[in-house]
């Protein structure tokens, strides 16, 4: 399916799955049709599953977004105080599209929770409460984090998972596992473009990998881009499964540059506990260390397109005000001044901070990578550890040339058997679905999409189909 082709199922008001490869233009689908909705005056709930993942699209977290928090469990109480909580049941009444992005590392158990919560708050048995519910990711990529003991009460949910035997690992419980999942029943948009990867061959492996059809030809292209340490590019950012790593050798490369320190300290506005919040989704650190000569990343995309989330850089000097100079791996040299972070409800600003788009970029986690598109990347997957680890590292590259390679284990090149089992379905039920659509004509396609508009409280634009 197209990226057009799914904006038009989302603008009918349906219940989406949006999905796809590394690249495929989840995120671009999604800004498209939040534009959309406000100029028709519609103010989608924009959220996430992880604090990274919200601060990259302005938005909550969607235990933040739902008053469920850190919750494991809801009883009634804990539904009726939610539901009593005038902030919380505000925003959830005056929402009519509700985003909720990186479905894959939300559990099934905290989706059926936000279910609850939003059926309890608009007093509705329809799945929660009869929003549109627009979910966005790739069930390749990491997966929920459970815990080894979970309850959901079976009064609000038919989820009930109860791990009592520490030896074994308990199983992945993907949103898709949930009751409120079925009950939703969401359209599948599964988009086959490719706007990351340049290069067929790599494209070719990645794609093995994520079929589970990993064979001897894709193996050979993998182990061409092993290197020794001493043969890495030092300007290549670093990617590692643990922080530990990533922490030592940003500290260490930092240390051997001769040269004053410049430090940059992160303002702030709003609630405490939300400023908290896009603190730790923040790539950018509370207090950023800088010397000439350091290697830099950008965090954070720039409007006039200089740079994005994932640019790489050298500190080349200091402005007389004080700002770093970054050169570009591309050439360009940018004078780098503060941007503003910030969690939006309702079209107010909550929540701001303030800091440079920039972080010490010799290396990062593989789960902070998660959204980053880079030209070049050196990488030691011989640690790997959880499924689709090592699949969404390969992927932050956009070519196989740019992929240095100091160790891999077996683990790195798999993929959830869970989620291999469904990706088939998925794809099955996005074509049903783009040949329904496509067979529409196209004056029912308008009619289902202004009837949207209209019930969501919007205005009709006839030229902005």
């Amino acid at each position: 399916m197209t990226q057009e082709e799914a904006l038009t199922i989302l603008k009918t008001g349906a219940n989406v799955f949006l999905t796809g490869e590394p690249g495929s233009g989840k995120t671009h689908t999604v800004n498209a049709y939040v534009a959309y909705l406000r100029a028709h005056n519609i103010e989608p709930a924009i959220t996430a599953s992880t604090g990274i993942a919200a601060t990259h699209i302005h938005g909550l977290t969607i235990h933040s977004w739902s008053g469920i928090g850190i919750k494991e469990r809801l009883s009634n109480y804990d539904l009726d105080k939610i539901a009593a909580n005038e902030r919380v049941a505000n925003r959830i009444m005056h929402t009519s599209v509700l985003i909720i992005d990186e479905v894959s590392m939300l559990s099934s158990a905290t989706f059926s929770m936000v279910d609850a919560v939003c059926r309890a708050v608009r007093r509705s048995t329809k799945p929660f409460g009869g929003l549109q519910v627009v979910l966005v990711g790739d069930f390749f990529q990491l997966p929920p984090v459970v815990k080894r003991k979970i309850f959901v009460d079976e009064e609000i949910s038919n989820d009930e998972f109860v791990f009592e035997d520490a030896s074994k690992p308990a199983p992945t419980q993907f949103a898709y596992n949930a009751s409120a999942w079925r009950a939703l029943n969401p359209i599948i948009c599964y988009l086959e473009e490719q706007h990351r990867q340049e290069d067929d061959n790599f494209l070719e492996v990645l794609s093995a990998i994520r079929s589970g059809e990993y064979a001897a030809r894709h193996k050979a292209h993998i182990e061409s881009r092993m290197v020794g340490d001493a043969s890495a590019p030092g300007d290549a950012v670093r990617l590692f499964p643990h922080n530990a790593d990533v922490d030592r050798i940003n500290a260490a490369e930092l240390q051997k540059i001769d040269g004053a320190e410049r430090s940059f300290t992160m303002r702030s506005s709003g609630a405490a506990a939300t400023v908290e919040t896009l603190k730790r989704g923040c790539l950018s650190p509370e207090s950023l260390v800088l010397k000439v000569g350091a290697s830099v990343m950008f965090t954070k995309n720039n409007p006039s397109g200089a740079f994005v989330n994932g640019t790489l850089g050298k500190i080349t000097s200091f402005s007389a005000s004080g700002a770093p100079v970054v050169r570009t791996s591309g050439g360009r040299s940018i004078v780098v001044e503060p941007m503003e972070w910030m969690i939006e409800e309702d079209g107010k600003v909550k929540a701001k901070i303030i800091q440079l788009p920039l972080r010490l970029a010799w290396a990062i986690t593989v789960h902070k990578s998660q959204g980053m598109s880079l030209d070049a990347a050196v990488m030691d997957l011989s640690r790997v550890f959880e499924y689709g680890q090592g699949y969404v590292a390969l992927s932050r590259v956009r070519t196989l040339a740019g992929l240095y390679l100091l160790g891999i284990n077996e683990r790195a090149l798999m993929v959830h058997p869970e989620a291999l089992e469904m990706d088939e379905e998925f794809r099955e039920q996005s074509n049903s679905a783009k040949e329904v659509f496509t067979n529409m004509p196209r004056r029912d396609l308008n009619e289902m999409q202004h009837r949207f508009a209209k019930a969501s409280g919007g205005i009709i634009i006839d030229d902005a189909e």
